[in-house]
Formats: structure tokens, sequence, C-alpha cells
């Protein structure tokens, strides 16, 4: 009659514990299923040699990610545009920011073909050095690049050197974030 007892008393004592690791793991499931963020946005701040700002709105759309915002203060021409794989801003010449984001390991490019996930191209300012833009990043996916940061850089990128399409120094660097939804 005490094995009963005993047993019949575990259970009891284990059934709340049961009840708090259903509440868990139905929380877990319904975190792993929230829906992924669908905007953000990147505020550009000029490193140390540059007076580069803007401001870069990301949206996810159905298999790119778009590009759009303004970025003033620049040289004018073309500049190159790439996300890069940090979004670390502790270095006053941008460079803590890293290298390209470049998941798959490809070599860097033109966007569209097999390069980097991060090669945006350039972007040109007009005569007043400002550069408008509106651009899809094909294949990227939004919740991949939240926390890295787009750079802007001094000079055209060549879409063929390695690793970096020499596009020189960089002048603008932003730390992509989760932006409040339009409506």
């Amino acid at each position: 009659m005490k094995l009963g007892i005993l047993t019949l008393s575990a259970l009891l004592l284990a059934i709340p514990g049961l009840a708090i690791a259903q509440d868990a793991e139905h929380a877990h499931d319904e975190a792993a299923h929230a829906d992924l963020p669908t905007e953000a946005v990147a505020v550009l701040a000029s490193t140390s040699d540059s007076d580069v700002k803007g401001v870069i709105m990301l949206k996810q759309e159905d298999g790119y990610v778009h590009l759009t915002g303004k970025v003033i203060n620049l040289e004018p021409g073309e500049h190159g545009f790439h996300i890069h794989q940090y979004g670390d801003l502790t270095k006053s010449d941008g460079t803590a920011a890293g290298g390209h984001y470049n998941p798959a390991g490809h070599e860097h490019g033109a966007p569209g073909t097999h390069s980097h996930a991060g090669d945006l191209g350039n972007i040109t300012a007009d005569a007043s050095g400002v550069a408008k833009i509106d651009t899809k990043a094909e294949g990227l996916k939004l919740h991949m690049v939240l926390g890295r940061s787009i750079v802007v850089h001094a000079k055209a990128d060549d879409l063929k050197s390695q690793p970096s399409g020499a596009a020189g120094p960089r002048v603008g660097v932003g730390v992509i974030g989760i932006a409040q939804p339009k409506e």
C-alpha cells in the first residue's frame, strides 16, 4: 500500500511539471512560427574621411529584397554598394563591418550572377552628390541580413576584381535593423 501511495504522490507532483513543459513547448512552437520581419532600415553614417549620409529601406518581396532610399554628400559618379558581413561600426573607417556578405562562398561579381549575396552593384550620384536607390536583390532573404551592414564605397565597383570589386575605401556604413512596418 505504501508503494501505491508513493507512486500516486510522485504522479501528482509530476503532473504540474508536465503541464509546464507542455506550455513551454507550445510557446516555443509559436515563436518558431512567428512571422519574419518584412521591412528593415539602414541609416548610413559617415566614415572618418567623409560626410556621406543616407537612409536605405529594405522590404522583403516574393523572391527578392527591394532596396530604396537616398545617399547624400557623395562624389558625383558611381559607388560600390554592398551588404557586408557584420553590423559592427566600431572602427571609424568602416572596416569592422568585414567583407561582403557571402554565405555561399561565391566569387565577387555583378548582381544577378553567381556572386556574393551582398553584391548589389553600384549606385550613381548626380552632380549634386545625391544617389537615389531603387534596386532589387534577387534571391536575398531579409531575415538573413538583419544585423549586418550596408556599405557605400568611394569608387565604382568594377564587378570583377576579387575579392570585392576594387571599390576603394568605405565612405558610408549603416546597420540593417528591423523597421516599423508601414501601413
